[in-house]
């Protein structure tokens, strides 16, 4: 039934001539020379040969030149809901929602509150953004393009490589912490290079992986989940009749911005794994799927955080787990613990199941590599996965000893930059393409290049100048 929909116009005006247009615009965007160049870098020499026989492997070895629209074939968009339901539906989501009580010393009903708030809103950003995937078949840093111009998208895309990392390193650190606490003879290092081997076999082999690896890797943590309600209710039931001191308006401010910055961050990403769906959805279906998608499994894994982790300090068993708010994977064994064996098989699972949030983090952040330039480019993808992990395993083995302290400070930085990116990019599409996306190849005025990049880097307003140039000789996108 899917493929035989016709599409659903995101315009009132007639779709077949203007479907024509894109499909040739895209043909020209292909054609350029930068991407010939990219072609040509991957035939020759060493790094050609292997590209050459990876690919013959079956693993993906396209860079950030636009899919063509006869490319984008696949149908299954209900992919769309589980890359991003297994992506938060995890330990890592678990991690954020413990930070209301251990960090920001909030209460139970205090965090639950602002959670429900904040995710109800926030999520409506990255859900948006995902349309554009299918609907153009572009890169996120490579779509930028479009409102912050050739040089100037040059920053989101540095930014994004030095953020996405820096989410690598707290994830590894997640599932290294659950690891360790399978085991006094276990440490975090141990299960740091675990998690980031898994997460570097899977973003090896590209795209269609990731989407398969997504529609399952969620399984084992939802058991945990309920494993965890089951076990911990008594203790869960008796905690909220504890009293809480109030909640001061900083502490709620700050953890409502904590929240709104993991998931607007999400932005940067979500266009990135649609880019091979057919663009035969209507853009209500792709949304309506990302957004439960993130809603659902944030809601669930943040709130469960948040309520375990403000019960800790009153249950001995589990606040020696949770080793002074430094560690949240033994927290979570802490509790499946009166399971005995089947808690030790699920916690070993939930660690291992980790590169569900951190493979989608990895391949967008090669991409966000070869998006900076043509050089880059021309990069093959799987040189810079391997340079990623040679930075993520050091970097995290040290990040792990100060865990919440490292957890903080990169969502704040995330958070500014992040949020800019959205509002720039939301505010082009709808204003100035009026929400569609034939209009796609429109040139804007030089005004909106310079307002994009002085949003993140005053000194960047120079790089504006020859972007506007290429804009209105071209009036397409091109690498």
């Amino acid at each position: 039934m899917e493929q035989t929909k016709t599409s659903q116009v995101d315009t009132p005006q007639a779709m077949q001539p203007d479907s024509v247009e894109r499909k040739q615009a895209e043909s020209n965007c292909n054609s350029m020379p930068g991407y010939d160049l990219e072609d040509n870098l991957h035939r020759t020499g060493f790094l050609g040969r292997t590209t050459l026989l990876l690919s013959r492997c079956g693993i993906e070895t396209h860079g950030v030149a636009p899919v063509p629209a006869e490319e984008r074939l696949e149908t299954r968009w209900y992919q769309m809901f589980f890359v991003w339901f297994s992506g938060s539906m995890n330990i890592l989501g678990f991690s954020t929602g413990t930070a209301g009580p251990a960090c920001f010393a909030l209460g139970v009903r205090d965090s639950m509150t602002i959670i429900v708030v904040v995710n109800l809103v926030t999520c409506l950003f990255p859900a948006f953004s995902a349309v554009f995937g299918p609907k153009l078949g572009m890169r996120t840093m490579v779509q930028a393009r479009f409102s912050w111009g050739y040089f100037g998208a040059i920053i989101p895309a540095v930014l994004n490589v030095f953020s996405l990392e820096g989410f690598l390193i707290l994830t590894c650190i997640i599932g290294g912490q659950t690891i360790a606490s399978l085991s006094p003879r276990l440490d975090d290092t141990l299960g740091i290079v675990i998690v980031a081997i898994i997460t570097l076999v899977v973003t090896f082999c590209g795209y269609r992986v990731i989407h398969w690896y997504e529609s399952v890797a969620w399984i084992p943590n939802v058991i945990a989940f309920i494993t965890m309600l089951v076990v911990g209710y008594p203790q869960l039931r008796e905690n909220l009749s504890v009293p809480v001191p109030p909640a001061t308006p900083a502490n709620v401010i700050s953890f409502a911005s904590l929240l709104a910055s993991n998931m607007i961050s999400w932005c940067t990403m979500t266009p990135d794994y649609g880019v091979y769906h057919s663009p035969d959805a209507s853009s209500i279906r792709i949304f309506i799927y990302t957004y439960l998608g993130l809603f659902v499994s944030n809601l669930t894994s943040q709130a469960l955080g948040a309520v375990f982790a403000a019960a800790a300090p009153n249950v001995p068993a589990w606040n020696e787990g949770f080793d002074d708010n430094s560690s949240v994977g033994g927290l979570l064994y802490s509790v499946l613990l009166p399971t005995g064996a089947f808690g030790k098989i699920l916690t070993a699972l939930v660690a291992l199941s980790v590169p569900s949030c951190c493979a989608p983090i990895m391949y967008t952040l090669i991409n966000s590599f070869m998006a900076i330039g043509t050089r880059s480019a021309a990069v093959p993808r799987w040189v810079y996965i391997l340079i990623s992990e040679g930075i993520l395993i050091p970097m995290a083995i040290v990040g792990a000893k100060r865990f919440y302290t490292t957890f903080v400070d990169i969502l704040d930085i995330v958070g500014y930059w992040s949020s800019a990116f959205a509002a720039i990019i939301l505010t082009e599409h709808v204003l100035f393409r009026r929400a569609s996306f034939l209009r796609t190849n429109i040139p804007l005025r030089l005004g909106l290049h310079m307002h994009s990049c002085l949003a993140v880097s005053p000194q960047s307003w120079l790089s504006c100048a020859p972007a506007e140039l290429l804009f209105r000789s071209s009036h397409k996108l091109g690498t």
